[in-house]
This record gives C-alpha cells, structure tokens and sequence, in this order.
C-alpha cells in the first residue's frame, strides 16, 4: 500500500534516501524515471547537490506542491497495489495543484485508489461517488449523474467550481453539524473523498 498525505513527511537526509525509502534497492534511472513522473526531477537537478542535497528538517528547502510531488515520486518507486490519498492537494496553490494532479493521474489509473479530499477535483473521474451525509448515504452515481439530480454533491460542485459572482442556488438541506463525505467506487478503484 502507499499513501500521500497532505502533510507530507520528508526525513534530515538526502533527497536520494527520502525517495529510496520507498523501495532501497531501485536503480538511480527508476529513481529519476518516478522523479520525471511525479514532475520533481527538474527542481532536484537544479539543487546544488542533485539527488544528494540533503533536503532538511522536515524537508524545509521545498515548496508545499515539491514535497507533494517527492511523496507521488516515492509511490510511483513504491508500485503498489491499493493507492491512499489522504488530502493530497488540500494545502497547495493553484499551479501546485495542477502538477501533483498531472502527477496522480496516471498513478491513479493502473492501481485501487481510495482518495480523501475537500477540493472535488480529485474525484471527477471516479466510476462511482457515494454521498454520505451525517453518516447516511444520500447519493450515489458519477459526477455526471449526481449532477443531474442537484442534490447535494451539485451544490458542493456549484459552490467549488461556479464562476466568481454566478448567482447560486440555495444549498441542499444540511445541519451545520458535520460536512458530507464523498465516497467514490469503481470497477477500476476506489475513491473516498470527504467535503
């Protein structure tokens, strides 16, 4: 199993040993073919020491979106079957979030994937997205599907995804409570995605 969490966890080490703790024995090419992968090899070349920079406490001398991707580098050197994604893009900006999804998508694709996120971009793609709502489920079908009703995940999708200033319609009944929980199935995988 891998996971990739929103607070990625880089050791006091070189980037090398921070990557190859997912799998010691792969070669320097498997270890810059995840890096090419997960849209990271550029920013480590260009590091005075390459892959043997030794990346800091906590991995200060990266960006939010740069530790994300060195986490997807070590999931892809990983291979695993079943695939967590626990808020893997919740803390990042805009074009952070772009690469870490360019990263995922392909990683997503081959393997079980269950992916826990507020920002329902994540999900769009899902075979199957299961709205649990204060621990009922309310909905269930496609992002498409779902849409068509214009329950509750419609309104979370409108509230994520319409323009600024776009007269919005009321949202579904919710106690302030507790916010819903997506959870997405497919032939393919799985993704579970809270918002």
């Amino acid at each position: 199993m891998g996971i990739v969490t929103q607070e990625t966890y880089l050791f006091h080490a070189s980037v090398r040993r921070n990557l190859l703790y997912a799998r010691p024995e792969a070669t320097q090419e498997e270890l810059e073919a995840a890096c090419r992968a997960a849209f990271i090899h550029d920013r480590i070349t260009e590091l005075a020491d390459g892959y043997d920079t030794v990346v800091g406490e906590r991995g200060y001398r990266f960006s939010g979106g740069e530790k994300q991707r060195m986490a997807i580098a070590r999931v892809i050197l990983k291979s695993p079957r079943i695939l967590i994604l626990d808020e893997a893009t919740a803390a990042l900006d805009t074009t952070s979030e772009r690469l870490v999804q360019a990263a995922l998508t392909p990683l997503i694709r081959e393997r079980t994937t269950i992916a826990i996120a507020h920002r329902l971009s994540t999900i769009l793609a899902a075979d199957v997205i299961f709205v649990i709502d204060h621990g009922r489920l309310v909905e269930r079908g496609t992002h498409a599907e779902l849409l068509r009703i214009g329950g509750l995940y419609a309104t979370l999708y409108e509230h994520q995804f319409a323009p600024q200033g776009a007269t919005e319609r009321p949202p579904a009944r919710r106690s302030a409570r507790a916010p819903a929980d997506l959870v997405a199935d497919g032939s393919d995988g799985a993704i579970a995605a809270g918002a």
